[in-house]
């Protein structure tokens, strides 16, 4: 089964990458109309797979990941619009030169190939990736979680259609509907027709591929994010910020997880942020100096461990750290964070520069909150996944990520001597 879907992705993968972009871009505006043209099919396909995931007492946070509206699919069948807008860049010419001996060289871009995406109750990162791949001209392979299986079988029975109507084969989007794990490390092993590996879940997925794929990964989507409250912080600009981190989806991973807080404004700073929590429905969980201070606050408030320092909450809980400098709060995210985003809240333009240069995170924020790391955001169209890794992508993958290049070499009858 799997052997046949990597085949056939391949065989798919030599025609797209030939495809003009007018081609493209025709599959991706019948897929964005097929999508509003079916809102109810899909949703109630996703309410099944809902009701299913309550039943078995899955977490408020996959619950929303897993959860489409009419907003929510108006908000995808747009993205996929954003993503036709955006300049192709298969066959650009990166750069280019002619060396001493005649030759002339460029390096241009091309798509990887095929694309194995391993997710979990995330079934927008169905559209994002065929979108994006479609764009780059790459095939691809998906694998949803068990969470998904109804929505999934929706949303890919439309983009095949939407593939078929553009003269393209519908095994260029393809998904392994069953939800044995065996398929799993069947996909990492398929080298011989996947080019790339991206998983998009938990840290046990992710440690699955790096453990047991025979093909490149690229991990992220993990998000221990901070933010730095300084000293010289505006506070009645910084709550805000903080709410918008925490509260705007909180099952996300750019959502912020701990805040860290310097003590010369801690009296001040932790009576109105345990106000502006307890009106947001925020737990919050704080180190034993800022307990003392929350503890008879409106928020409620427990001691936090370290092993909830470094995991993802992808709920309305808060970490709360005090720190008496800024290299203290460098120090802990050094050690706790998981460097997908991180922010400085400041007035210090020193301070800033320090911040900046000494985090190594995908994305680095000054005054912003962390929510922005996000293909959408970024002007990049819809994200196959943000990488928190250095090679071969980092941050929100946008269309760029997606492709690698070849180098081109022009001679005239020319040999090397």
């Amino acid at each position: 089964m799997i052997n046949q879907i990597g085949k056939l992705a391949k065989q798919a993968s030599y025609q797209l990458a030939q495809c003009p972009t007018k081609i493209k871009n025709q599959a991706l505006i019948s897929i964005a109309d097929l999508l509003e043209q079916s809102f109810q099919s899909i949703l109630e396909a996703n309410q099944k797979d809902i009701a299913i995931a309550k039943n078995q007492g899955l977490s408020e946070a996959i619950l929303d990941r897993l959860l489409l509206t009419p907003e929510r699919l108006s908000s995808i069948a747009n993205d996929v619009r954003k993503v036709v807008t955006l300049t192709d860049p298969i066959g650009q010419i990166i750069d280019g030169s002619t060396l001493e001996s005649g030759l002339k060289l460029q390096r241009q871009r091309v798509p990887l190939g095929v694309i194995g995406v391993i997710y979990e109750a995330r079934p927008n990162v169905t559209i994002d990736i065929a979108a994006l791949c479609l764009k780059t001209g790459n095939a691809a392979i998906l694998r949803g979680g068990k969470e998904t299986v109804n929505t999934n079988a929706a949303i890919i029975s439309i983009i095949q259609q939407a593939l078929n109507q553009a003269g393209l084969p519908e095994s260029a989007i393809q998904s392994i509907d069953n939800p044995d794990r065996k398929y799993i490390t069947e996909l990492l092993k398929l080298d011989k027709y996947v080019d790339m590996i991206i998983p998009r879940g938990g840290a046990a997925l992710h440690q699955l591929c790096r453990e047991q794929s025979t093909i490149p990964v690229i991990t992220g989507g993990i998000g221990v994010c901070h933010i730095f409250v300084d000293e010289s912080a505006d506070i009645e600009k910084a709550l805000p910020i903080i709410v918008n981190a925490k509260t705007q989806r909180p099952s996300t991973c750019n959502t912020v997880e701990t805040l860290l807080v310097h003590q010369n404004i801690a009296p001040e700073f932790l009576v109105k942020l345990s106000q502006t929590m307890a009106d947001n429905q925020v737990n919050l969980h704080a180190d034993k100096k800022a307990y003392e201070r929350l503890k008879s606050g409106e928020a409620t408030v427990e001691l936090v461990s370290d092993e909830q320092l470094r995991q993802e909450w992808l709920s309305k809980d808060l970490n709360v750290v005090l720190v008496n400098s800024i290299d203290c709060a460098i120090k802990h995210i050094r050690e706790y964070g998981s460097g997908h985003s991180e922010s400085i809240l400041t007035r210090n333009l020193a301070k800033v520069e320090q911040f900046v240069n000494q985090v190594d995170a995908a994305a680095v924020y000054v005054n912003a909150s962390t929510r922005f790391t996000d293909g959408g955001q970024f002007g990049l169209g819809a994200e196959v996944a943000v990488s928190t890794q250095k090679l071969h992508a980092r941050g929100p993958m946008g269309l760029e990520a997606l492709t690698t290049y070849k180098w081109i070499g022009f001679g005239d009858d020319l040999i090397r001597e």
